[in-house]
């Protein structure tokens, strides 16, 4: 079960704005007369705090998701969106856990970072949700991180692996995805060891998250005695990238790390395709890969895409076989990918925790069952956790568009030959 997907338009975020102030006010009339009745949605478990059941009923458990469904980045939410769903409507169908459904309240913050403070408060002062989870991009959790730690609600498996988010001073924070070090630390080792690359570019999206993966390139750069020979910058929720192609090729790069969302990046490769500009490009899994081989067409031949779940469509693995199953189930129509998959996963993550909380579940138990249980094994694909560890998998995979404009797992870039045939 899922509520309706609400995608907020100018006027109603200003509504939202004031209804968070007439909140506020609220709040502070409370804190003069004395508290008022409770808002809880279900009876307070012995021990438990007022805080820690909101969210709960007798037959429901409400989650939120603030994340981007539309502009630039737009179909990265819709598809973390397809997967928790994929994997909430699985449990649900078999009863819930401990005879509870979970719901999904997704809100729009359109990958940008004000709008993300507006939708995440809504989510947890109005929506009343139990944890959020979902979210896309690192700009926008940076801004919805702190709310969401200042309420005590859990801010579970978002979408990006900038390093800030696997910080020790988090304690209400789960990853699931291995970081952008490891993504760009992985390329730059592919580069150098099997094609003997030297000369690397890098573009980044001008925020925090192209940041991120830009300090992760750097860094693996570094540690080969290497630095990037250009570097191009483009603005965030833009295709504005011709100056950082034109910055680009100063350098004369072999190779192209990439640091954006899937239409500023297909812009820039198909360019560059078009001059006589035409290295290695390769870029991390935020970029959304079903998205940017369609961006792409012909253009996407050759280009390589880090991932951080297994291939969405080798059903020989367990977890993508229930993934499918499940995706099937849900919605027919729905194409499988990667960040569905990653959904998914998240989903599957939470039921898991839920279920070791049994019925007097509280939010510290699911974060507690997270990362004191340690490790989880979602049919064959593992998570570890464990003191100082919120991240659960480091599992990074290769991958690279085809000429069939298909992706193909690769496990080196010697191998790209056999899927790029000119």
């Amino acid at each position: 079960m899922s509520r309706p997907l609400r995608l907020p338009t100018a006027g109603i975020r200003l509504a939202l704005a004031a209804s968070l102030l007439l909140a506020a006010c609220a709040s502070e009339d409370a804190i003069e007369e004395g508290p008022g009745p409770s808002t809880a949605a279900a009876p307070t478990a012995p021990g438990a705090s007022q805080e820690s059941m909101v969210g709960l009923s007798d037959d429901r458990i409400l989650f939120g998701q603030s994340a981007a469904f539309s502009g630039p980045a737009q179909e990265l939410g819709k598809n973390m969106q397809l997967g928790i769903l994929a994997a909430f409507d699985e449990v649900n169908r078999q009863g819930g856990v401990h005879g509870r459904v979970l719901e999904l309240q997704s809100l729009d913050d359109a990958y940008e970072p004000e709008d993300a403070i507006v939708m995440t408060r809504h989510l947890i002062e109005q929506e009343q949700v139990f944890a959020l989870i979902g979210a896309v991009g690192t700009p926008t959790s940076r801004s919805a991180t702190p709310i969401a730690r200042d309420s005590g609600v859990p801010y579970i498996a978002p979408f990006t692996g900038a390093a800030f988010l696997r910080d020790d001073e988090w304690d209400n924070i789960i990853n699931l995805r291995a970081s952008y070090n490891q993504e760009t630390e992985e390329m730059v080792a592919r580069l150098t060891d099997d094609l003997g690359i030297t000369r690397v570019g890098v573009m980044y999206q001008n925020d925090s998250f192209g940041r991120a993966g830009f300090r992760g390139a750097v860094a693996a750069l570094a540690r080969r005695d290497m630095e990037p020979v250009s570097i191009g910058i483009y603005p965030r929720n833009t295709t504005a990238v011709k100056t950082a192609l034109l910055d680009l090729r100063l350098g004369e790069p072999e190779a192209v790390i990439m640091i954006g969302a899937y239409e500023p990046v297909a812009r820039l490769i198909s360019w560059a395709r078009r001059t006589d500009m035409d290295p290695v490009f390769m870029t991390v899994s935020f970029v959304g890969s079903n998205a940017l081989a369609q961006e792409l067409g012909p253009d996407g031949a050759g280009v390589l895409v880090t991932q951080v779940v297994p291939f969405p469509e080798d059903d020989s693995l367990p977890v993508v076989h229930a993934y499918l199953e499940a995706l099937a189930a849900h919605d027919p129509a729905a194409e499988p990918g990667f960040v569905s998959l990653e959904g998914y996963l998240a989903g599957r993550m939470v039921i898991s925790a839920l279920q070791e909380c049994g019925a007097d579940v509280q939010r510290s138990c699911l974060l507690d069952q997270l990362i004191d249980r340690g490790s989880y094994d979602i049919d064959g694909f593992e998570l570890q956790f464990g003191e100082g560890d919120n991240q659960g998998s480091d599992e990074v995979f290769l991958t690279v568009i085809g000429s069939d404009g298909e992706y193909h797992p690769v496990h080196t870039l010697h191998e790209t030959a056999i899927w790029v045939i000119e």
